[in-house]
């Protein structure tokens, strides 16, 4: 499966998705976690060329080999920086300087989805939404559902969904504030969250 390229966000780098390692590379490498056993296997391989210094070969560890599981790039609300998503597993790379990069917590990221008006990059896992904005995360939702949610409609700065419910076996609607992250709606009655 090709993965998805959504380039909406102005951006200051450019990005080629590698079918698969270079057999001359570049000499800046980066490999995303470092302390990944068998990182290249399944790996989204990416050369990377930011707005200043030398071109450099992103290699993100696959998450889940499941079609279901997110698999791609972004560009997110600051142009310096780049979303890679391998197999559900999402890197934020600041591509001037590619020591600095983080990780969504979401094993697996379900799907991304770009709200250009509201400068937002939404995670959605199986739970809840996490939001990037231009200064990094800017908020994450409550729990949503049991399992599953589904994101139905984005009205003015309220983003609409559906959470499931275990206790009624039905889908819930949500409604949540992406300038706050505070939700109305979704399923209630969750087990505690494991620290």
């Amino acid at each position: 499966m090709k993965p998805t390229l959504d380039l909406t966000f102005t951006h200051s780098w450019t990005v080629e998705v590698l079918e698969k390692r270079p057999l001359i590379a570049p000499a800046r490498q980066f490999v995303y976690p470092q302390q990944t056993e068998e990182v290249e296997r399944g790996a989204l391989e990416l050369l990377v060329k930011p707005a200043t210094g030398n071109a450099f070969l992103a290699t993100c560890a696959l998450g889940f080999a499941d079609s279901t599981a997110s698999t791609g790039i972004w560009s997110c609300p600051n142009p310096d920086w780049l979303c890679a998503v391998s197999g559900g597993y999402a890197y934020l790379i600041n591509t001037l300087d590619p020591q600095q990069w983080s990780m969504v917590p979401y094993r697996p990221v379900l799907s991304v989805r770009v709200l250009a008006e509201q400068q937002l990059l939404l995670f959605i896992g199986h739970h809840s939404i996490l939001a990037l904005g231009r200064d990094g995360q800017a908020w994450e939702s409550a729990r949503l559902s049991w399992e599953g949610i589904e994101i139905t409609d984005v009205v003015g700065d309220t983003l609409c969904g559906l959470g499931w419910d275990l206790m009624t076996d039905n889908d819930v609607p949500f409604a949540i504030d992406l300038k706050t992250g505070e939700h109305t709606g979704g399923a209630e009655k969750f087990p505690p969250r494991p620290e």
